[in-house]
């Protein structure tokens, strides 16, 4: 018959569960199963704590109120969470966001379009509107020089 190890955790370890705690050193999160590290990430990589999060209750090895309890996160965010993981997967949480931070309504040639309605010297208020964008969206195009307003009409 095999030897029973107690589970020896560092004496600063806040424990999720009996069995699963999570302990900080040198800016690196670590999850403890029964004293032995199963996951780790550094203290700011949100991303990460998200997967990692997710993966525990998806394991069964707590629960989502667990969770919320010792993160101090709320249940839905931690539910959005498990749900993003168990329906799309690792690759949910790494994957690159396509966009690289353009707005998807404000495409080239939407723009070509909007920038000869400027050229009019319609305003932004009536362009937004029949374009179905806010007219906020056309500001900031013009503020970001993507978008010139008439300058012809004083």
């Amino acid at each position: 018959m095999g030897q029973l190890l107690l589970p020896i955790f560092p004496g600063d370890t806040q424990m999720i569960t009996m069995t699963l705690g999570v302990w900080e050193q040198d800016n690196t999160v670590y999850y403890l199963h029964s004293g032995v590290p199963i996951f780790s990430h550094e203290s700011n990589d949100l991303t990460k704590f998200r997967y990692v999060t997710s993966h525990l209750i998806l394991q069964g090895l707590c629960n989502n109120q667990d969770i919320a309890d010792t993160f101090h996160v709320s249940t839905d965010s931690v539910r959005r969470w498990k749900k993003k993981l168990s329906e799309q997967g690792d690759g949910a949480f790494f994957k690159e966001e396509s966009r690289h931070g353009r707005s998807h309504k404000l495409l080239p040639h939407v723009l070509d379009r909007i920038q000869g309605k400027l050229c009019e010297g319609r305003s932004s208020y009536s362009i937004a509107r029949e374009e179905k964008i806010s007219e906020g969206s056309i500001r900031y195009a013009i503020k970001l020089g993507r978008l010139k307003k008439n300058q012809g009409l004083k």
